[in-house]
């Protein structure tokens, strides 16, 4: 491994562990009985930060220049270990209704730009970076979309919501407008609706869009150490391995025997499709966590012990990627 991913690895766990700090010394509270630092934090970046994120990334793609067979080789093992794990968490009977998409998240998103462009960049070039780059702009768009909208429809289910009905209709009904008027979906409709009518973004837009998205990394990775500090990890061990786990072994699997022996991707493109599988867990696992208040701890444990494991983990993978290679 480079130096260079030795230095990302470093900076995130580094900006987590300021996060802990500020939040073991409440630096963040407000008031004399104090404040939800986590979750303030956590409201400030879902609801300002990333709309700009992905109203940006949305209304600036070209559709017409990705490599859709490379992509599609990278999110039909995902998308299928998603829903397997989703599934899996709906028949156990979660504790509350969100907890199998958020679940689903945790095993499912990784950290493809903190650490996954660095990596891509330091192990194959440009190459690695023309399949990375058209990846990462889609990935948070199809899972945490996917997810919100199935959370959505397991709170409405269960009349999780004030005003969730329990008919059919009516709970179709709230799920709609639930889903639609969203952080996260309602600006990546309006970026498609933007990419459709052919115009640029104006630049003072596009400056301040820019601007906003810069901000959703530092400040994800210090509500991590916020979060670590507040919800501590006792009780969450079992979980955040499972999440760590799923992440860093099974899905790089699941991608690697897709791509390669279903889509019949060799070489660089077939790298570049594991090691991002195979990054650690990002931290829109913990803000979608947040957002539906369930799992924080565990989350927030994921991410951490994900982070630490991947130096080992991303050593084994790349061993398997060399000894396949012809």
């Amino acid at each position: 491994m480079t130096l260079a991913i030795v230095y990302k690895l470093l900076a995130v766990l580094v900006t987590a562990a300021i996060g802990y700090l500020a939040g073991r010394m409440q630096w963040l509270t407000i008031g004399a009985r104090g404040s939800d630092a986590a979750r303030v934090l956590s409201n400030v970046a879902f609801y300002v930060f990333i709309p700009a994120l992905l109203f940006r990334t949305t209304a600036r793609l070209d559709f017409a220049t990705m490599p859709w067979r490379t992509i599609a080789a990278f999110f039909v093992p995902v998308l299928g270990v998603m829903f397997t794990v989703y599934a899996w968490q709906r028949l156990r009977g979660p504790a509350s209704p969100a907890e199998p998409a958020t679940r689903a998240l945790a095993a499912t998103f990784g950290n493809t730009v903190q650490i996954g462009i660095p990596l891509s960049a330091a192990l194959f070039g440009e190459a690695g970076l023309a399949i990375h780059i058209p990846l990462i702009s889609i990935h948070a768009l199809i899972l945490l979309t996917l997810l919100t909208v199935l959370a959505e429809l397991d709170l409405a289910r269960a009349g999780g919501r004030e005003g969730a009905a329990a008919s059919l209709g009516a709970a179709l009904v709230t799920t709609a407008r639930n889903t639609l008027i969203h952080p996260v979906l309602l600006p990546v409709l309006a970026g498609l609706a933007w990419h459709l009518v052919g115009a640029p973004l104006p630049a003072p837009l596009d400056e301040l869009l820019a601007t906003l998205g810069s901000a959703v990394v530092p400040l994800c990775l210090v509500l991590i150490g916020v979060s670590l500090s507040q919800y501590g990890v006792k009780g969450h061990v079992r979980g955040a391995l499972a999440a760590t786990l799923g992440k860093l072994v099974v899905l790089p699997a699941a991608v690697l025997v897709v791509a390669h022996w279903g889509f019949g991707l060799a070489g660089v493109p077939l790298a570049v499709l594991v090691m991002a599988a195979a990054l650690p867990v990002g931290s829109n696992a913990l803000l979608f966590a947040q957002r539906y208040a369930t799992l924080e701890a565990e989350a927030t444990a994921a991410i951490v012990a994900s982070t630490v494991a991947f130096v080992a983990t991303a050593a084994l993978w790349l061993a398997v990627l060399g000894w396949l290679a012809p």
